[in-house]
């Protein structure tokens, strides 16, 4: 799995994202996610990919009402989607050589990333959530974000212990040879999130041809772990 690699962190201040390589993020899309669906057993359809009224509108953005103070910078440890039962642990990631972002391990499915050099989720800026959509043995971790609806909620809970709560207000296929990473990633000047995974059409050899991409908001924050809906 190679996601596109948002901000990296300032020469000697890693708290502080730079602006994105716009540049760089253009030419990579979400490569490699999910590149194992034919070891899938008794897998024929796929995982479930966003209809069209999931699809991101312009009025979508910039979002209605006043924005939620930011949270400061801290390491996020878990995220939660309550209408898909995802709840799983995360792992830093950072970028390889090429300027993408390095996969969680392929060997825990269940396992989710977030890009470490760029905002914590509820920072002010865009979060960045990756994890497999399947593997050798099965749905991965996101298998089911391609069926996540508008208005729903994702829940990131932080090492400092407190909650950032988000809600989605888009989600869409793009296809990988033409990543819009000034969509995915650019601020909205608020708390942003971005959680990515594989999606579109598969082909045995070069993998799915698209990213699921679930743009969502954050609403409000907490202690603990907020229910959702």
């Amino acid at each position: 799995m190679s996601p596109p690699g948002p901000p990296e962190a300032a020469p000697g201040n890693p708290a502080a994202p730079r602006r994105p390589r716009w540049g760089v993020l253009a030419l990579v899309g979400l490569v490699g996610l999910g590149m194992v669906r034919q070891g899938l057993t008794g897998e024929t359809t796929g995982p479930p990919q966003p209809g069209a009224g999931s699809a991101l509108f312009p009025g979508d953005l910039p979002p209605d009402g006043p924005a939620p103070p930011p949270l400061p910078r801290s390491v996020p440890s878990r995220v939660a989607i309550p209408s898909l039962d995802v709840s799983a642990p995360l792992m830093p990631l950072g970028l390889d050589g090429n300027g993408r972002i390095v996969a969680p391990p392929a060997e825990d499915p269940g396992l989710a990333g977030w890009y470490a050099n760029a905002p914590t989720p509820g920072e002010n800026g865009t979060a960045v959530l990756v994890g497999h959509v399947d593997s050798r043995s099965g749905p991965a971790v996101f298998y089911g974000l391609g069926a996540l609806e508008k208005g729903r909620t994702i829940r990131v809970t932080r090492e400092d212990g407190r909650t950032a709560v988000f809600e989605v207000y888009g989600i869409q296929v793009f296809d990988k040879r033409k990543f819009p990473s000034r969509k995915v990633y650019g601020t909205t000047g608020r708390p942003e999130l971005r959680v990515l995974t594989c999606g579109g059409p598969y082909a045995a050899g070069s993998g799915y041809a698209g990213n699921v991409v679930v743009f969502a908001r954050m609403t409000g924050s907490g202690q603990g772990d907020p229910p959702g809906r």
